[in-house]
């Protein structure tokens, strides 16, 4: 590894922790003056009780001692503190939970939209303008079109309530069926637009016809130069994607009733958990953080022509 390249590196992880600490401090402020709070819900709260309340969880300290001690406590030890509705429960137990399910989720998601998206995307460069590229093109337009509560909805009342080749409860192993696939349809078909346009450019360019000229098989020319130049593009795009599909799709998670992390940040946020939301949001944006300098630094192993700056 070159000086440039572990300085790029150390750069950027510096601009990652920078982004972190800034998304930290924004939701946390950003709730504290939002009318209303934590205990509202609560029937028949007395004011002695909410003051009770707020004392058990030290929400009556002044706001910056708060804030400090929250920090203090996520960097150190990694404590996002208790859950205020999911009383006897630790955040980070509910995270760990949720993730476990999100995470296997949007692995299987996020990986079969990416080879099938660059097999079909591949394919059809390969036959340009023929009717197999018509008709991927027309498919894959058509998923992208379609938002991911409609395309999800509709898988659930085919596959599941008419057909009931599967459990619509995201719940059970087999039930995770159909939140995987919606979860992948719209990045699979966004990945195969994105591979046709890559190698169609990369098929136009003159080391290409060189090879061709040289007597270089087809598929050498393809596998060999062609697909690997062409994956900058679908790598820039992975990364953030499969970041958002790990943490979990708030609506497919709703969906399907998965009990995965998206679905633990929009009850946290129903039910004005701060602790919650606060501990959904640094991980949401931890990973979108990590899995961004991942990309570039694929970049350099993709393509070591790239020089990192």
């Amino acid at each position: 590894m070159g000086a440039k390249t572990l300085q790029y590196i150390l750069k950027r992880i510096g601009l990652a922790l920078l982004t972190i600490w800034v998304v930290i401090t924004v939701t946390f402020f950003v709730m504290r003056v939002v009318p209303g709070g934590p205990f509202l819900g609560e029937k028949a709260i007395s004011p002695a009780a909410q003051a009770s309340l707020e004392a058990k969880y030290g929400m009556d300290k002044p706001l910056m001692e708060q804030y400090f001690t929250y920090l203090k406590d996520v960097v150190t030890e990694l404590d996002f503190g208790p859950s205020l509705k999911q009383r006897g429960r630790d955040v980070i137990d509910i995270l760990v939970d949720g993730l476990s399910t999100s995470f296997k989720l949007g692995v299987i998601a996020a990986f079969g939209a990416l080879v099938v998206g660059v097999v079909l995307g591949s394919v059809a460069a390969l036959k340009r303008n023929k009717l197999i590229d018509k008709c991927i093109m027309v498919v894959t337009t058509a998923f992208v079109s379609m938002p991911s509560f409609i395309m999800g909805s509709l898988l659930l009342v085919v596959f599941a309530v008419q057909l009931k080749l599967v459990p619509g409860n995201g719940s059970t192993p087999a039930g995770l069926i159909l939140p995987v696939i919606t979860l992948a349809l719209y990045p699979m078909a966004y990945i195969t637009r994105l591979t046709r346009s890559s190698m169609l450019d990369v098929l136009g360019q003159d080391y290409i016809r060189t090879a061709k000229a040289k007597g270089v098989s087809g598929p050498k020319i393809i596998f060999g130069h062609a697909l690997k130049n062409s994956l900058l593009p679908v790598i820039t795009y992975f990364g953030p994607m499969f970041a958002y599909i790990v943490t979990g799709s708030l609506v497919v998670e709703q969906i399907f009733a998965v009990p995965g992390i998206g679905r633990a940040f929009v009850n946290s946020i129903t039910n004005r958990d701060y602790p919650l939301i606060m501990g959904t949001t640094i991980v949401l944006a931890t990973l979108i953080v990590v899995m961004n300098l991942v990309s570039d630094i694929l970049y350099k192993v993709v393509d070591p022509r790239i020089t990192l700056e």
